[in-house]
């Protein structure tokens, strides 16, 4: 079991008409944490990839307008949620569920973008992965555009362009790293990988494939997405660990076995290599540890991105459309 760690933040983010807080819904809405994590709990035993799915819901949903619930709302074609970079994100149905559940008890209370974040941090825990305080507050957003999402973080992106994205949110290149471990779990599709199996560039002597590529790994991975195959066939982004977190997913990437290209170029630069040494070049628990406790501040800080609070935004009725 993966230990509870207390989150201890010493200033909240907001503005002068309110704040984030640890518990912000006690008096309010006192059962409100425990009717999410029920969703959460339903949801994952009947379908074990939720995990990562409520997770990356969490991480689309920051990544655009801030932590606001921006990515929920069904608005027509040009919702955000149709974005080509949120392709694939799921776990809306489970947010409606647990957002219904509320309104009966606690009708107009708990906003839509803290559910995605409590969802996420309970998604995390019932993996095997730490446990950790969020702070709630957020309000939902008002505005729903795809293209907003247009500077979302892209498999294909340069390690130059993932760390000045994620730059540009007030995240660093550990950030970067720790978040980008959250593929330990779930799978992708092989519409992600056609770039990097089969048009990679620059080429190299060549080979079109993604030269980090570790030789023993690059047969299974073209059998697995042939070219002009099925892009919808699932792989592991994680492979043999797909279903629990933990730091195997850095071992992959360091030998040359990360799935993704945008995991495999976390070991293209010194910054974030040295990020991924300092986990295993001395493997203990304590180093588990270790990045445990940095995932979870992390994930936090993540979740503070560009919130909304006080009398900005709304608390929606229904987290798919606007109040």
């Amino acid at each position: 079991m993966a230990i509870l760690l207390v989150i201890i933040i010493t200033f909240f983010i907001g503005t002068c008409e309110g704040q984030l807080a640890f518990r912000f819904y006690a008096q309010t809405c006192p059962n409100a944490e425990s009717i999410v994590l029920s969703v959460v709990q339903d949801a994952i035993a009947r379908d074990p990839t939720m995990a990562a799915a409520l997770l990356r819901l969490h991480f689309h949903d920051c990544f655009v307008e801030g932590c606001d619930g921006s990515i929920l709302i069904d608005n027509g074609p040009a919702s955000e949620k149709r974005a080509a970079s949120h392709q694939g994100v799921k776990g809306f149905e489970e947010i409606e569920k647990a957002k219904a559940e509320l309104e009966s008890v606690c009708p107009g209370v708990v906003s839509c973008a803290d559910i995605v974040a409590l969802a996420a941090r309970d998604a995390v825990a019932l993996v095997n992965g730490p446990g950790y305080q969020v702070l709630t507050g957020r309000r939902d957003g008002r505005v729903s555009n795809l293209t907003l999402a247009a500077a979302m973080p892209d498999v294909n992106d340069s390690i130059q362009l993932l760390k000045a994205k994620f730059l540009e949110k007030g995240l660093t290149e550990k950030d970067l790293v720790v978040l980008s471990a959250a593929h330990t779990i779930g799978t992708t599709a092989c519409f992600f990988m056609n770039k990097r199996l089969y048009n990679f560039f620059p080429n190299v002597d060549g080979v079109s494939s993604d030269p980090s590529i570790n030789p023993t790994f690059l047969p299974g991975l073209e059998a697995r997405c042939p070219k002009d195959g099925d892009v919808n066939v699932r792989l592991a982004m994680d492979s043999g660990s797909e279903q629990l977190f933990d730091i195997n997913i850095l071992q992959n990437i360091r030998n040359g076995f990360a799935v993704l290209a945008s995991d495999a170029r976390l070991n293209d630069d010194e910054t974030t290599k040295s990020v991924i040494d300092s986990y295993l070049s001395f493997p203990s628990p304590s180093s588990v540890q270790a990045f445990e406790v940095d995932f979870a501040d992390s994930i936090v800080k993540m979740g503070r991105i560009g919130v909304k609070t006080g009398f900005q935004g709304e608390i929606r009725s229904v987290c798919t459309s606007f109040n």
